[in-house]
This record gives structure tokens, C-alpha cells and sequence, in this order.
């Protein structure tokens, strides 16, 4: 259970997304260092990291007997990954990426309404990709414009 709950960051009171996200920030930054000298293998880890928390968050939910447990947060992680994967190594990237992961992982764009719905750990997991998703496309826009 450790694994799913971000080494406990999960029963944070209050805020645990908060908390995994910052969870998965040593992890983006270590992906990203990787994937400066081998892209390929960064892409596949990337995609690894996501199935296997596709996994383990069914696992976790299934144990705790809840559909969306929020003790669970490795989709936060992985959901960060996604969204910082690439960006410069600058702290203000960094911001960026974890406001705008948190602001689209909160809001629930479309069609993450939608994904939230699939089972199991589908719908646990890749409603937070599609908000990394939607975080990458807007910091890539800021970095285009200057802003990050």
C-alpha cells in the first residue's frame, strides 16, 4: 500500500493530491534528467510507470473497498510526470507545471470527466494523465511565449 499512497502523502489530512504531486516531483525531475541523454527509454519509463500504476492503484482499490480512495495519490505522481516531462530545468517551470497539473487535475476538463468513469484503475490513473496532458500543452504555450 505504500506504493499507491506516495509513501503515506496520501492520509495527509485535507490536501493529499496536493501532497502526491509534490511526491512525484524527484521523480519528473530524475525522468527528465534521463530523458535529456536517452528520450526513447524516458518515453518507455514514462508509459511503464503509468501502467503499473493503472495496477497498483486497482490493487489499492480493491484492498480499501472504494471506488476513487483518496488515500490514493500514485496517479498524482504519475499525473505530474506527464506534465513536467520535458521542461527546463528551472524552478519556475516547475511552478508552472504544478500549478497548472493541480488547477486541470481539480477542474476536471473534458473529457477527464469522462475517463474518471472507466474502471478500476483506468479511471483512477488517467483522469490525472489527462489533466499532465493538459498541463504539458499549456506550459509548452507559456515557454512558447516567454512566461515560464
Amino acid at each position: 500500500m505504500s506504493c499507491v499512497t506516495g509513501a503515506g502523502a496520501g492520509y495527509f489530512p485535507g490536501m493529499p493530491g496536493t501532497i502526491g504531486t509534490l511526491v512525484g516531483i524527484p521523480f519528473s525531475l530524475a525522468l527528465n534528467h534521463l530523458a535529456v541523454s536517452n528520450l526513447p527509454v524516458a518515453v518507455v519509463i514514462l508509459f511503464a510507470s503509468i501502467c503499473c500504476a493503472i495496477w497498483l492503484a486497482t490493487k489499492g482499490a480493491i484492498i480499501l473497498k472504494q471506488k476513487d480512495p483518496q488515500v490514493i495519490v500514485i496517479d498524482e505522481i504519475v499525473g505530474f510526470m506527464v506534465a513536467n516531462f520535458l521542461a527546463p530545468p528551472r524552478v519556475t517551470g516547475l511552478i508552472w507545471s504544478f500549478l497548472l497539473f493541480r488547477f486541470f487535475d481539480i477542474v476536471k476538463v473534458f473529457p477527464t470527466k469522462k475517463i474518471e468513469q472507466l474502471p478500476g484503475g483506468a479511471g483512477i490513473v488517467l483522469d490525472d494523465v489527462m489533466a499532465g496532458v493538459y498541463a504539458l500543452i499549456s506550459l509548452r504555450l507559456l515557454l512558447t511565449m516567454g512566461w515560464a
